[in-house]
Formats: C-alpha cells, sequence, structure tokens
C-alpha cells in the first residue's frame, strides 16, 4: 500500500460488491500470518468492510499484486545469532482521517527475527505529536519489559541492553 495514501469510510463511490470485498480481506488477513509486511495494509483495508469504496477495492488489488510480485517473502529465523533485543517505535498524530485520532505501532526483533509487532489506532485523540511519540514509546517499553520476563522464564540470558528506536529524534536510545 502506497505509504502516505489515506482511505477515508466517508468516500461516496461504493464498490458494488460488498462481501466480494470481505472475501477478498479475509484471504489477505490469513496472508499475514507468515508475511507480516501486510499487516498495516491488511488493517487499513478491513476498516471499512461494511461500505467500502472503490479506492479501497483498488489498494487491496495492489496489495494482491505485491503478493504475486514477491512469492519468496516471508519469515526467515536463523538458527544461530546473537540474542539483541531491538525495537522500533512509530505513530501517526492524528492519521485517521475519520476520526482524527493517532495510530501507534511498534516492532520488536531478537536477533535478525520479529517476535513482536503491534499497531493500534487510540482510544483517546492526542494533543499534540509529542505526546503520541510518548505513548508509542510507553506502549513498546510495556512490551519490552514483558519480553524480558519470558525470555527470563524461558531460561534464555538477555544481559544486553534493548536497543529502542524512535523516528521523532532520529536518534538511538537503550532500554533495559
Amino acid at each position: 500500500m502506497e505509504s502516505n495514501l489515506k482511505l477515508t469510510a466517508l468516500d461516496s463511490d461504493l464498490y458494488e460488491d460488498p462481501s466480494a470485498y470481505r472475501r477478498l480481506v479475509g484471504r489477505l488477513l490469513y496472508f499475514t500470518i507468515t508475511q507480516l509486511d501486510l499487516a498495516y495494509s491488511v488493517q487499513v483495508l478491513s476498516q471499512v468492510l461494511a461500505k467500502p469504496a472503490v479506492s479501497q477495492y483498488q489498494a487491496a488489488v495492489r496489495v494482491i499484486r505485491y503478493l504475486k510480485a514477491t512469492p519468496r517473502q516471508g519469515l526467515f529465523f536463523p538458527a544461530s545469532s546473537e540474542l539483541q533485543l531491538k525495537a522500533f517505535s512509530n505513530s501517526d498524530w492524528a492519521g485517521c482521517i475519520d476520526t482524527r485520532r493517532s495510530v501507534t505501532s511498534f516492532a520488536i526483533f531478537l536477533s535478525d527475527s520479529l517476535i513482536s509487532w503491534k499497531s493500534k489506532k487510540q482510544v483517546t485523540i492526542s494533543r499534540s505529536s509529542a505526546e503520541v511519540e510518548y505513548r508509542a514509546l510507553a506502549s513498546t517499553a510495556y512490551e519490552i519489559q514483558w519480553l524480558l520476563y519470558a525470555l527470563q522464564d524461558l531460561r534464555i540470558n538477555h544481559h544486553q541492553p534493548t536497543l529502542v528506536y524512535t523516528d521523532n529524534m532520529k536518534e538511538q536510545s537503550t532500554y533495559r
């Protein structure tokens, strides 16, 4: 999906067969199990299942074209690598056109393998982009702490600081 594409539920040019659109999005949802790069696109497409517009159908077709062009993409978990947690945190202040709510997301890697991710529209409307960034970082920190406890329960030693990257400051910080 195009990174600057903003789809709205208020689009008046409705798609003629909503049930076909729902089936298509359901099939795309199945693909997100092994191709996490589709998660954001499918999440956006699934917000308008009741009354899909032609523009949303075209965006779904674009995702299908991406799948056809990248048949060998997927998850790869190397057998031997240094166990280092890295987290990427991001937010989109007032990113939803319909509700003006912000979207926060994170992705956490153990070595080069993605082990946790989340993208969620906030319940409340944030007053500033800084507030949204702090909320995203707080959500990321909670997940990191949970993962550290899970690694400890599994008797996996992880004594290194976790690297946390955010797009706001363009610098690296660490979380212990």
